[in-house]
C-alpha cells in the first residue's frame, strides 16, 4: 500500500528555514518521481518542485528557485524540501504527491499525503 506522510512543518519567522520530510512506503523511493505541492489559504494548489526517479533532474517553481531545495535519501525513502529565505507568501500547507512515473510532471498525482502546514509570521 503505498503511503506518502510529510512532516518538518511549523510556525517559521519571515527570513528563516525550515526542512519538510516525505516519508515514502509501499514502493522503492528510488525508481519513482515525488512531487512537492502547496496550497495557501483561499488559493488553487500550486507545484513547488519534483525530484525525478534515481535522483534525477530536478524542477522548481519560479516562485521558490533559488530559495528551496530538493533531495532524496533513498536509504530512508525519504525526500526533502529545504526551505530557506521564506516569506509570509510561503504559508501554506505543503504537500508531497507521487504519479509512480520515472519523470517529473506537475499533473495527474495518484498518491498524496495529508499535508504539512508552514507559516511564515513574525
Amino acid at each position: 500500500q503505498v503511503q506518502l506522510v510529510e512532516s518538518g512543518g511549523g510556525l517559521v519567522q519571515p527570513g528563516g528555514s525550515l526542512r519538510l520530510s516525505c516519508a515514502a512506503s509501499g514502493f522503492t523511493l528510488n525508481y519513482y518521481a515525488i512531487n512537492w505541492f502547496r496550497q495557501a489559504p483561499g488559493k488553487e494548489r500550486e507545484g513547488v518542485s519534483c525530484i525525478s526517479s534515481r535522483d534525477g533532474p530536478r524542477y522548481y517553481a519560479e516562485s521558490v528557485k533559488g530559495r528551496f531545495t530538493i533531495s532524496r535519501d533513498n536509504a530512508k525513502n525519504t525526500v526533502y524540501l529545504q526551505m530557506n529565505s521564506l516569506n509570509v507568501e510561503d504559508t501554506a500547507v505543503y504537500y508531497c504527491a507521487t504519479a509512480l512515473r520515472a519523470y517529473c510532471a506537475m499533473s495527474g498525482m495518484d498518491y498524496w499525503g495529508k499535508g504539512t502546514l508552514v507559516t511564515v509570521s513574525s
